[in-house]
């Protein structure tokens, strides 16, 4: 009720406005397919088991799903825990199969009670340093694991050094075995000392690389450093007394040695009549045997050189996701990126069924479109757009390991089929990618107006667009809704108005008023007051009326001139300059086109952007993450260079 007269009569809101009740979530929706749908993001703590939570989530969904109404059903879509639960399979096969030819391979050479103390040291060494990164505060993830991979074949070293010299020691020598054991020990540690420390203060030198690739990296020379100081210690402490009594046993031939002793006879055999005749001849020619050596040298540096093979910093796995961010130009209406959404779904179909004729097998598992917002990373300008100007679409791939072609080659498709709408702003595909930060493409452009940057860099995108291995080309400097300056007439500045006091009117007017708000059950509502839609129309500020005075109404073209301006929503500035980045996605699968892509880019694309728009460019993303990371691996490089001397 909004007045009460004395006579009783009552002045409602329904007796001067059309009421609207609206959802919550009317301004973003979602959709698969012409269905309504919603998405529910569920993320771990940072000491959360993804496996087990996500476990958790489909026990839930499971129960819930009888309760639902009809047709409506729910799907875990973008699981981690398989991914997660592949790689450690894939990481612990490699690795039991690793440990299983080095076992192998010891018991190939050495007798058995030796090579079984041998490989002891390996679990010990493994476990020793599991139980120092717990207490560093370390944690089990897939980089310390693959460190831990890598070490299977170098921890292993220490221990056959010293058991080989000390089981020679002992049958050759023919010292006593607590004798052949100790002497072993003394005599290997300088050389497998001097080896561990090499190896330490190598692997130690990837903690000076730095950005995001050195965060990354960062628990590899770690991890290393704490299984080789577990290996030394179980060679030196442990092992010598195991092998005394391996020695002991191992005086008599055992039915369980003939594979060694096989191996020991061909190898005697080989020493004999191969390598000791080689070796002779080697040292006699030992000029020509080392300009043979550089020779071989030169010609594997020729192969990079003259860019046979090929240099690339960091190539991103291959994974199954897909997601496409749009932004409509301002102006458009929700209709319009409704229209643009439904062209995704349709696209996406087309071509989704045309890999399907093409390769036997559905390329797509889910398919989500979007309006009112973005998905997955979205744009660079797409924080101050209206949300009715925004959409998406997500798609999952199947299984990298079920289809030829790459994600890539999907989108490049995709992007050819898509038909754009006359007031498409921008949009940008690209591929779930894990990695080091930075976009593979990424050109930041400066020194000139907004307006020069802004051509500039459509101008770029428009020269790497014919580029098939180039996608999710977008820039950070969107197009903001259209200005209306208002300046007041004469006849305003004698009635006494206030630009800024009409302006707040006029917004008002456009934009409606939130007049309340109230809880809603678990929500909070608000009240809002709009003019109706046949108000605002292309004549709205000729037939306006302002408020000059108590029941005083002037129309609005009287009091002020309006002036239209068009901008941009954001300006970035970095060092007192104007900034605009350029970025994109850069196919992997051709080593050869990416490198010449970024070639072309360097030498022709943006020497020519610059020289005609008057702009002054510099590579960043990977680019610079790039050059960051070759530094710091010069910096440690030399520095392991220097400890190693």
């Amino acid at each position: 009720m909004l007045r009460s007269l004395p006579d009783g009569t009552q002045l409602t809101v329904g007796d001067i406005a059309v009421l609207r009740v609206l959802e919550a979530n009317e301004e973003r929706a979602a959709f698969v397919g012409e269905d309504p749908a919603m998405t529910v993001r569920v993320d771990r703590s940072a000491t959360g088991d993804a496996i087990g939570m996500q476990a958790d989530v489909a026990r839930v969904a499971a129960a819930m799903q009888p309760a639902l109404p009809p047709g409506v059903r729910i799907d875990l879509v973008r699981t981690r825990a398989e991914q997660i639960s592949d790689r450690l399979v894939l990481l612990i096969d490699n690795g039991l199969t690793g440990l299983a030819l080095v076992v192998g391979l010891l018991f190939l050479f050495l007798n058995a009670r030796v090579a079984l103390w041998v490989a002891a040291g390996i679990p010990v060494a493994m476990i020793s340093a599991l139980a120092a990164m717990y207490l560093a505060g370390l944690t089990l993830n897939m980089v310390s694991l693959f460190a831990l991979i890598i070490m299977l074949g170098i921890v292993v070293d220490d221990a056959i050094v010293v058991g080989e010299h000390a089981d020679f020691r002992a049958r050759t020598l023919r010292e006593p075995p607590n004798i052949a054991a100790e002497n072993a020990a003394l005599r290997m540690a300088a050389p497998v000392l001097a080896s561990s420390i090499t190896t330490i203060v190598a692997f130690l030198g990837l903690i000076a690389v730095g950005g995001r690739f050195g965060e990354i990296i960062a628990d590899i020379p770690v991890t290393v450093t704490m299984v080789l100081i577990a290996s030394l210690v179980e060679c030196f402490l442990i092992l010598p007394n195991h092998l005394k009594h391996a020695l002991v046993a191992g005086a008599r031939d055992h039915w369980y040695d003939w594979p060694s002793r096989q191996v020991n006879r061909g190898m005697a055999w080989l020493q004999d009549r191969i390598i000791k005749p080689a070796m002779r001849i080697v040292i006699a020619a030992r000029y020509p045997v080392l300009a043979a050596a550089v020779l071989a040298l030169a010609t594997q540096l020729a192969l990079f050189l003259r860019g046979e093979v090929q240099f690339r910093f960091f190539n991103a796995p291959e994974q199954a996701s897909i997601t496409g961010n749009f932004s409509m130009l301002p102006g458009a209406s929700r209709d319009d990126s409704l229209a643009m959404m439904r062209e995704l779904q349709r696209a996406t179909e087309a071509v989704a069924g045309s890999f399907a004729a093409e390769h036997g097998t559905a390329p797509l598992t889910f398919v989500l479109a979007e309006i009112g917002g973005g998905s997955g990373r979205g744009l660079s300008g797409a924080d101050t757009k209206d949300a009715d100007l925004l959409g998406a679409i997500s798609m999952e791939l199947i299984s990298p390991d079920l289809r030829p072609y790459s994600s890539f080659e999907f989108i490049a498709a995709l992007e050819e089929e898509i038909r754009s709408h006359p007031k498409l702003e921008e949009m940008s595909f690209r591929g779930a990618r894990f990695g080091p930060g930075g976009d593979a493409l990424s050109v930041d452009l400066y020194g000139a107006s907004a307006e020069q940057l802004k051509a500039a860099a459509e101008a770029l995108k428009t020269a790497l667009s014919p580029f098939p291995e180039v996608s999710g080309l977008e820039d950070t400097l969107a197009y903001d809704k259209e200005e209306l300056i208002l300046n007041l007439t004469a006849q305003g500045q004698v009635l006494g108005l206030d630009p800024a006091e009409l302006g707040t009117g006029l917004r008002e007017r456009l934009g409606g008023i939130e007049a309340a708000s109230f809880p809603d059950g678990p929500r909070s509502a608000t009240i809002r007051v709009e003019l109706p839609k046949g108000e605002l129309t292309a004549d709205f500020l000729d037939r306006t009326l302002m408020r000059a005075g108590p029941g005083v109404y002037v129309p609005l073209s009287d009091i002020v001139t309006v002036e239209r301006r068009s901008g941009f929503s954001t300006v970035r500035r970095e060092n007192g300059l104007r900034l605009v980045t350029v970025s994109g996605d850069l196919a992997e699968d051709d080593p050869a086109a990416a490198a010449e892509v970024q070639r072309t880019l360097g030498e022709e694309i943006l020497p020519r952007i610059e020289q005609e728009y008057g702009v002054a460019s510099q590579l960043s993303g990977q680019a610079e993450e790039e050059r960051e990371f070759l530094g710091g691996a010069a910096s440690a490089s030399f520095c392991a260079f220097l400890a190693s001397i």
